[in-house]
């Protein structure tokens, strides 16, 4: 085989979910991995469920995960004249045949074979009456009466089916559109297509496919049909156990990286390796490791690996994704040596970047908002002095260092003899308004001099406005 070339074709009748991440996800590591194309097709024949903003969200999601494309998008509808001279050839070559049988017809057929204890299909009326091509006519493929199919699978093995148990299927409706395995086949023989990994629901398509690829005299590409991913209880997946848009996980504050290393693991293994950059990926994927169970969605799970990635990038990269979600929360922030320290005293206990988001608010206000009762229990007049000294001696600093601020608070503590503790949570505070925040000399580090200052002052007049 030559250049690898695979494909993702979603139907844009929703958001790109799950499952078809996934499925994404492996034929673009493949791609990559083989230094071949990765296409992409949007099957968007279902016009009555088909809409521009499902395009827009589906190219969004691969953009946001970092699956890119070599070629496309391409668009099924904009292929039906290709589809077409493919089906003229067949019909040329009398691999396919005009047939005019009503639905009324076609129902007492699949009735008569029930009644004989066959399997209901087409009886194959049409095949032999040359009809020409009418206004009721639809046009079918005409397949073999005995034998088998059989789909060699890179994932489940050889699985065979009796041609006996595959009508004359329509490749053509009579309003002229192509069916749906017919324009797959084309779309993935014109395109050079050479490597199929999609989901288990598509292997009963498999069969037919290939009898079109037999047709044509055309190269059969290597499947691999992947098993479902089911939800934690062993059940199809669905909105329960999580199964949101690709969109939804980004809001929910998961890396994209995090969502394509836990999506892997779906269904693919390297070992007993858990965590996997990009890159790893990209090395190590390969087709002989898919798996042949389905595999079980766990949010818990991916939230934990997401908190490894959260801690393995660094504060520059992080910032890029944080943001988002500050804008979310109205803040508007950038991507600078300030955000990059505010990160740093958040990142190794953040499992999200929307719990990285809520607990850096605090930084970016320009007055503090004081919980009722954390200020009620800790921001008393028996503080009063402390917070005048540390204000007092940390504008007083020439170097703003943990060195430094350490010397302000051993000073502190020698004059009042108060513990550190003691001094820790009223200035937590007053410089954060709650009683939880990151370590005290990290986050007047990340705060800076001047903020560190004005925090404790408003405190200071707090207790003063309250005796």
């Amino acid at each position: 085989m030559d250049t690898i070339i695979t494909r993702f074709p979603p139907s844009p009748t929703g958001y790109l979910h799950i499952g078809g991440a996934r499925t994404a996800l492996f034929n673009w590591l493949y791609a990559r991995k083989k230094k071949g194309k990765f296409v992409l097709r949007i099957e968007d024949t279902d016009a009555a469920r088909s809409t521009e903003e499902s395009v827009d969200a589906i190219l969004e999601s691969l953009e946001w995960l970092g699956i890119d494309w070599d070629e496309g998008p391409y668009f099924q509808t904009q292929r039906y004249d290709i589809y077409n001279e493919y089906i003229e050839k067949l019909i040329k070559s009398g691999a396919a045949y005009y047939c005019s049988c009503t639905p009324e017809e076609i129902d007492a057929m699949r009735e008569e074979a029930k009644a004989n204890g066959q399997k209901p299909m087409y009886n194959g009326k049409c095949r032999n009456r040359n009809l020409e091509k009418a206004d009721n006519t639809v046009v079918r493929l005409k397949t073999p009466d005995s034998g088998v199919t059989i789909v060699q699978d890179v994932v489940k093995g050889a699985t065979s089916f009796q041609n006996s148990e595959i009508d004359d299927f329509i490749i053509r409706r009579s309003d002229g559109s192509a069916m749906y395995n017919l324009a797959v086949v084309i779309d993935d023989l014109t395109m050079g297509i050479n490597t199929i990994i999609r989901g288990d629901d598509h292997l009963i398509n498999t069969p037919k496919q290939m009898l079109i690829y037999q047709a044509l005299g055309a190269e059969m590409p290597v499947f691999g049909h992947v098993p479902m991913v089911l939800g934690a209880d062993k059940s199809r997946l669905s909105k329960r156990h999580g199964a949101m848009s690709v969109g939804e996980y980004k809001k929910m504050g998961f890396l994209p990286d995090a969502m394509i290393n836990y999506l892997v693991r779906l269904g693919w293994s390297h070992g007993d390796q858990e965590f996997f950059t990009r890159d790893d990926l990209i090395e190590k994927f390969n087709l002989e490791h898919l798996g042949r169970s389905a595999s079980m969605f766990d949010t818990d799970k991916l939230t934990a690996l997401n908190a490894k990635h959260i801690q393995s990038k660094s504060p520059a990269e992080l910032a890029d994704h944080l943001l988002f979600h500050l804008k979310e929360l109205g803040i508007d922030a950038q991507n600078n040596a300030f955000t990059q320290g505010v990160i740093e005293t958040l990142q190794p206990r953040s499992k999200t970047l929307v719990e990285m988001a809520q607990g850096a608010v605090f930084y970016y206000l320009d007055e503090v908002q004081f919980d009722e009762k954390a200020a009620k229990k800790f921001l008393k007049p028996d503080v009063l002095d402390m917070l005048q000294k540390s204000a007092g001696y940390i504008k007083g600093l020439e170097a703003y260092t943990q060195e430094a601020l350490e010397n302000v608070f051993k000073q502190i503590m020698e004059e009042t003899d108060l513990k550190f503790g003691k001094i820790a949570q009223p200035l937590r505070v007053a410089i954060t308004g709650t009683t939880v925040s990151p370590g005290i000399f990290e986050m007047l580090l990340a705060l800076g001099k001047e903020k560190t200052v004005q925090r404790i002052e408003a405190a200071i007049r707090l207790i003063q406005d309250n005796s």
